[in-house]
Parts: structure tokens; sequence; C-alpha cells
């Protein structure tokens, strides 16, 4: 059996608990918002304590949304320490998305109370860290640090777009969180874009 099969099918709790023995504070870093076409990326990054053992913790996009926000609740509860930061429109269109995803999982490590001995990032890339970090290749499904941050940046996420819809109703942001939905685009064509919209994401649309 491959090393990389045998991961997988870890427990996430066992999958953390092997960084473990030689790390003690270790972190899981995610984003949420990369595809939207509107609104702010966003990232989370979190400790969990040895042992926490948080009960549906999965990818965040395999949790129905109200398992999610219960889960929301309970890891920031039994958190070490968890944080939550943002890129913004502007720097997704300075920067472009990869890049603006990559400065809101820095600031989210950076923003955290305790400093992590080991990071460990969703994905195929790594942020600039000042410390030792690895990154993960769906490592939100592996790894129960990624998984809750993966949630709390998701469940952010959403919040922050039901908000906005308050300000800008034409566009159903609730329902859709910015993503591109059919009702979304149809909207687009009826209205045109808003301020919270990505320039550089609308260009096949518009």
């Amino acid at each position: 059996m491959k090393e990389e099969t045998f991961l997988r099918r870890k427990s996430l709790p066992d999958f953390d608990q092997q960084f473990r023995k030689e790390y003690k504070l270790l972190c899981g870093v995610d984003e949420a918002g990369r595809g939207p076409l509107a609104g702010d990326v966003y990232a989370a990054a979190v400790i969990l304590p040895e042992g926490c053992i948080l009960e549906g913790l999965d990818d965040s996009k395999k949790i129905s949304e109200h398992k999610r926000e219960k889960l929301y609740e309970k890891i920031k509860e039994k958190a070490i320490c968890w944080s939550v930061a943002t890129a913004s429109i502007e720097e997704i269109e300075k920067y472009n998305i990869l890049k603006a995803s990559m400065l809101a999982m820095k600031r989210a490590v950076e923003a955290l109370t305790q400093q992590p001995d080991y990071v460990l990032v969703d994905g195929n890339r790594l942020p600039e860290l000042s410390m030792s970090a690895e990154c993960l290749v769906k490592g939100d499904a592996r790894s129960a640090s990624i998984a809750a941050a993966s949630v709390l940046a998701k469940v952010s996420r959403d919040k922050y777009m039901t908000e906005q819809a308050k300000l800008y109703p034409q566009y159903h942001f609730e329902k859709h969180k910015g993503y591109g939905t059919e009702e979304h685009r149809k909207l687009l064509l009826q209205y045109g874009a808003c301020p919270l919209h990505r320039p550089s994401f609308l260009k096949k649309i518009l």
C-alpha cells in the first residue's frame, strides 16, 4: 500500500497526531471564496488541542450549512486559538485571486494569539510564513486542523455575504454567496455590476 493512500485513510485527528509527535502547536489553514464573482476572499487559521474530537468535522464543502454553523461555534470554543482574515476585492484585482488568497492565509496565521510550531495549509501553494509549513492537496479532507479552518473560513464568508446582501438586495447574495450561479448571472445581466463584484471575474459575462 502506498504511503499516500495510507495517510488518506487515517481519521482526521489521527492524521494530525503524527505531526504532534514533533510539533506541539499544530496549525491548520484554509481559504474560502476563491471562485466567486463577488466579495472578499477569506482565510482561517486554527490550532486545536491534542485529543480534540469535533463530531462531524470534515471538509466544509461536504457539510450542510446547519452543521457548519454548529461546528463553527464548537471550533471557536475548543480551539487553543483561531483567527479569520481577508483579502479585499481591491487586492484580488491588484494581485490576482491566488496571490490574494495567499495574503489572506498569511494574515490569518499572523493574527493568531499563539505562534504555531508547524502549519498545514490546504492546497498546493504555501503563503509566506515565518515558521515551518507544508501544503496538503485536499488537506481539508485529511487533517482535522485544516478541516476546522475550512469551516471557520466558509461560515465567516457566508455571514459576510449575507450581510452584504442587505446593501445590494437585487443580487440575492444571501442565496448564492457571490458564486456564479445561473440566477446570479441573470441578475448581473439585468442590473450590471456593483462595488462588491470582482471586475476581472466578469469579463466573460458583461
